[in-house]
């Protein structure tokens, strides 16, 4: 069975591999982690193959041996580190009960903290880490290996929820950290097995990041070409080591690794060392490692030639206009990207996105004209500070509500002059009516009416036009509203937010189509926190 799992991870790792891939934040040789952790996954698999024996500990052996001979990139060799704690906990033994697996978790976290020199949290190794955690507490309440494997997925779907916000530079892409995430598909594997499922049963989630991510070719962001301070990643393996080497000597060697270079990795298992790491003086890096024992397949990668490759092609392929939108909410997102915009940047109500994370958006839109929609009036002030950093000629058009930047973003056009986009933007978003139905988080006096916490609001432009007690009637109420500012002739949508019932929105919509029967009705699914409704009306 143990056999078979690791057969299954590795199958739906390949399902995913473009999946896993498009979560990479940095275009360099080594950020293909999908990639690199199945090409390490298939050389795991080659020497289970060979296994006759029926112990797990043989099959665990295996599987660290073979994942560290194939090991790409980063992931791929802690990803090797953590089948080699597996292997430690279940060596010489015939089955795996739920002490054993938690054992192995524990110490394959251990060897993978182990081997990366610098760990940071909010990686696969924070994902290793929750879960190895989870399933030693629950473990240590009898739960058998069955319930473990549930502990060990909902444990680690949870952390890989929250990487975005240990790690600045994923939140900052919107995306969670792949290598989590490739790790987590692995061991989805191993209870599809215990499941009796096949590798088509399973049905990847629609979205693992909350923006669009950007692939390692296309929306990259490339003008930080100098930032990248090691120019070659460097891999090889350490073979026939020196009788004379030991741990202490294999200590030295990371440290001096770590002086010239990052993302250093030293992996030792079976009288195998092997190195990934990042420098600018590669054959410095080699001269060390003989020091060990004999150096072997060796891989050396420029990184900036990459960069300058991908630059080349951004600029071969740069568009003349472009938009990019602030938005909150899958359904929303989904809208405007239908739309042509270019560029997500998760963001709205308690979730004002940065300078910076509106720049790169900018930036990765590869336009020589960018438009950007702020869609909240807390936003337009950091979109406007953007625009005078940006490189390339920006517009801010000053949408302070989704609805308004769903409407501008129907009156972009591709094949107009730059001041032509922006006029036409402005024109469709003053010509909409901005509804949105939510919850009054505290007591207060709005224009001498009492509104009590809890209360359901109705806002019509920013402004609180409706007081109630029912979703649904406060709803209908501006809806109404809206309407008799229209003189009952206009074309609406209805979005309905997060937790909100399709079948609810569209009972409230047949209620104004009987209401307004020259008006056109749309439901429309926004997702968007807080706000149960979004209206737009024009």
């Amino acid at each position: 069975m143990l056999r078979d799992m690791l057969l299954m991870g590795t199958a739906l790792l390949d399902k995913n591999r473009a999946h896993i891939d498009s979560l990479n934040v940095f275009p360099v040789p080594d950020g293909d982690t999908g990639s690199n952790m199945l090409m390490t996954m298939q050389s795991a698999v080659r020497e289970i193959r060979e296994v006759r024996g029926e112990k797990v500990g043989d099959i665990a052996a295996a599987a660290s041996l073979g994942s560290l001979k194939g090991a790409r990139g980063n992931s791929g060799v802690i990803l090797s580190q953590i089948f080699r704690g597996f292997a430690r906990a279940l060596a010489g033994k015939e089955e795996m009960d739920g002490a054993a697996l938690s054992s192995a978790l524990s110490m394959g976290t251990e060897a993978a903290y182990k081997a990366v020199m610098k760990p940071k949290e909010g990686t696969m190794l924070t994902v290793s880490r929750v879960m190895a955690e989870s399933v030693a507490e629950a473990a240590d309440s009898g739960a058998n290996v069955y319930k473990l494997v549930d502990v060990m997925l909902e444990s680690g779907e949870a952390a890989l929820r929250h990487t975005p916000e240990q790690l600045p530079v994923l939140k900052e892409a919107g995306v969670v950290d792949s290598g989590g995430k490739g790790l987590l598909t692995i061991l989805r594997g191993f209870k599809m097995v215990m499941d009796g499922e096949e590798v088509d049963d399973y049905v990847e989630e629609e979205r693992e990041s909350f923006s669009q991510a950007a692939s390692s070719e296309e929306g990259a962001d490339l003008e930080g070409l100098e930032e990248i301070e090691f120019g070659y990643c460097t891999e090889f393996f350490i073979i026939h080591l020196d009788d004379a080497s030991c741990e202490a000597d294999l200590d030295k060697f990371r440290d001096k690794l770590v002086k010239i270079g990052d993302s250093v990795v030293v992996a030792k298992d079976e009288g195998v060392i092997k190195v990934h790491v990042h420098s600018n003086y590669p054959g410095k890096i080699i001269q060390l490692a003989l020091r060990l024992g004999e150096v072997d397949r060796i891989k050396i990668e420029n990184m900036r030639e990459q960069n300058r490759g991908l630059l080349e092609h951004l600029r071969k392929t740069e568009k003349e206009n472009a938009v990019v939108a602030v938005s909150a909410g899958p359904g929303l997102e989904e809208v405007f990207r239908a739309l042509g915009v270019t560029g997500i940047i998760p963001g709205g109500q308690t979730m004002n996105p940065s300078v910076e994370s509106i720049s790169r958006a900018i930036r990765k839109a590869n336009a020589r004209n960018v438009f950007v929609l702020p869609n909240n009036p807390n936003v337009l002030f950091a979109a406007r500070q953007a625009a005078q950093l940006a490189s390339r000629n920006v517009k801010v058009i000053p949408t302070t509500t989704m609805v308004q930047g769903i409407s501008a973003a129907l009156a972009f056009s591709e094949d107009v002059s730059a001041d032509d986009n922006a006029a036409q933007m402005e024109d469709a978003m003053n010509g909409v009516l901005s509804g949105s139905v939510t919850y009054a988080v505290r007591a207060s006096k709005v224009n001498g009416s009492s509104i009590a916490e809890g209360d359901i609001i109705g806002l019509l432009d920013g402004d609180i036009a409706e007081v109630g007690s029912g979703v649904d009637e406060v709803t209908l109420k501006l809806l109404r509203r809206m309407m008799d500012k229209k003189k009952g002739d206009a074309v609406v949508t209805l979005f309905f937010g997060e937790g909100m019932d399709e079948q609810n929105a569209k009972a409230i919509i047949d209620q104004a189509e009987t209401e307004y029967p020259r008006g056109e009705f749309t439901v429309q699914y926004g997702g968007q926190p807080l706000y149960y409704y979004l209206i737009s009306v024009e």
